[in-house]
């Protein structure tokens, strides 16, 4: 007993050896969740979205439910869909013969089609609140699709989203109590963005067409899908993606075109169609014979291709690098794959070795003792990761994509953060569309509605000026009917986004070659 006392003194030794207890499940989630730190990331950081994006769905369902059941019902285009539906599925073709309560067919075949579902669904259209509760399905799925995009481009903040989702009343009335065919044509659009973010093509240009077959703004969007194709497919592979747009549009005009072709394409395209100056949200300020003027309208074609054409270069030079890493990404996906896999099989053999350790009663800090040298090594190793992550992140930008961890012993490089390269010049093309518009009615606020955040972000204005901008773009489509005050506003507003995203489109694009 006495030597032992005498060596357990001299090597500073009171009692037994400290051993940590294993931490409780409740003890790591209260560690790592029930912090301040993961409290402000779930309102700051833009990897959190993916958590956050389930509380908004959530708390938008309840939202929309409550919404229908206590907010009345305007009757607007309703009524006129299901008439018009009527009469194709009373065996009319003949585009010129299909009109409703507001006036003829102006839409698709898509179109046709779709409401003719709900026609069916909603007891001929009678169904007002069965229709409403359809809408909130599409409302609900688009804000999953947006979510999506938004959360692979890791480019806007949480609570961004939350405040611009839950705080426009014009979007909820349009989707909930107007019951447009505006929302399903971008739903479809949506899901096509998603595709083509996958790498599926094929199936994103039947979702486009499906789109475009609904309503013909999605067309806005088509500038900047084009460059999409060319860039990342080549010419041949933009071709055949052009191909499927085409055949999707013969194959549901195909009743309407063997039958009657001149009258379904000079309704359903016709793009030289004028419209009231009593609806417009965007050019209260003119002068009703100044509106409705041929050489207004041309003036402002004229304005958008110009537009189109600036922006073009830049746009091409964002996504020739979206592809670049895109293929950076497929080159290395094996090598990371494998990596992982070595360090899965090395952690499952350790944790092995751990168990024999502990059943053949070996103790355990004399296994996991580290000698002079190894620890040597593990300082140096960690001080190099640690330089290495302060370099990166100087130098990152947010058009680069980061490398982040996966989890315990696993490698992965966030490469779906390249989505904000994509996404920029398709939204943007829509954008100028919207800006260059001869007129844009109160249901067209949702053709960019979604996008507004990420343009906004986009640009190097402080964060209450972008808020400003989104708050006076809001105010806008809710001023009806519209003034001029409210007209000339909006232009403002959307000069200054458009302004701010050229600013910082045109300096020099990094060359990811």
């Amino acid at each position: 007993m006495a030597p032992s006392a005498t060596n357990q003194k001299s090597s500073g030794k009171v009692g037994p050896p400290f051993r940590k207890e294993p931490q409780t499940l409740l003890a790591k989630v209260q560690r790592e969740y029930l912090n301040l730190t993961f409290a402000k990331s779930l309102i700051f950081d833009p990897a959190r979205l993916p958590l956050v994006a389930v509380i908004i769905l959530a708390i938008d369902f309840v939202l929309n439910v409550l919404i229908v059941q206590n907010v009345p019902y305007t009757e607007i285009d309703w009524k006129a869909y299901m008439q018009e539906c009527e009469g194709f599925l009373n065996g009319t073709t003949d585009y010129s013969q299909l009109r409703g309560d507001t006036g003829p067919l102006v839409y698709p075949a898509g179109f046709v089609y779709i409401y003719s579902t709900f026609y069916f669904l909603t007891s001929r259209g009678t169904n007002i609140r069965l229709a409403q509760y359809l809408f909130i399905v599409i409302y609900l799925l688009q804000q999953t699709l947006v979510l999506r995009l938004y959360c692979k481009s890791r480019k806007i903040p949480p609570y961004v989203m939350v405040i611009t989702m839950f705080t426009s009343y014009r979007i909820h009335s349009i989707y909930l109590l107007r019951l447009f065919n505006d929302p399903v044509a971008i739903l479809l659009l949506n899901a096509a963005l998603n595709a083509y973010i996958d790498g599926r093509w094929t199936l994103g240009s039947v979702l486009l067409s499906l789109g475009v077959s609904v309503k013909m703004n999605i067309l806005l969007f088509a500038p900047g899908i084009l460059l999409l194709f060319i860039t990342n497919l080549g010419w041949m592979g933009t071709l055949r993606q052009l191909t499927v747009c085409g055949v999707i549009q013969l194959f549901l005009g195909a009743p309407f075109l063997l039958s009657y072709p001149w009258a379904y394409l000079k309704g359903s395209f016709d793009l030289g169609r004028v419209f009231e100056h009593k609806w417009t949200v965007n050019y209260r300020f003119l002068e009703p014979a100044v509106f409705e003027s041929k050489a207004f309208h041309l003036a402002l074609l004229a304005l958008h291709l110009g537009l189109l054409a600036l922006f073009a270069s830049p746009c091409y030079k964002y996504l020739q690098n979206y592809c670049r890493l895109r293929n950076l990404e497929m080159m290395l996906a094996p090598q990371i794959a494998a990596q992982n896999r070595v360090e899965k099989e090395q952690a499952a053999k350790q944790q092995q070795q751990q168990k024999h350790r502990q059943i053949a009663g070996k103790p355990k800090e004399k296994e996991e003792k580290l000698s002079v040298e190894q620890e040597k090594f593990l300082k140096s190793f960690e001080k190099g990761i640690k330089q290495m992550a302060e370099k990166e992140k100087q130098k990152s930008t947010p058009e680069t994509v980061e490398p982040v961890a996966a989890g315990p012993n696993k490698f992965s490089i966030h490469f779906d953060r390249s989505t904000q390269l994509a996404l920029l010049p398709i939204f943007l093309s829509n954008f100028i569309g919207i800006v260059c518009a001869r007129s844009l009615h109160y249901q067209f606020y949702v053709w960019y509605f979604h996008s507004l955040p990420y343009l906004t972000w986009y640009t190097e204005y402080g964060t209450s000026l972008k808020f400003l901008l989104l708050l006076l773009i809001e105010f806008c489509w809710n001023t009806y009917p519209s003034t001029v005050l409210s007209s000339l506003t909006l232009h403002g507003c959307h000069l200054a986004l458009l302004y701010g995203i050229g600013r910082k489109m045109f300096r020099r694009i990094p060359d990811l070659g």
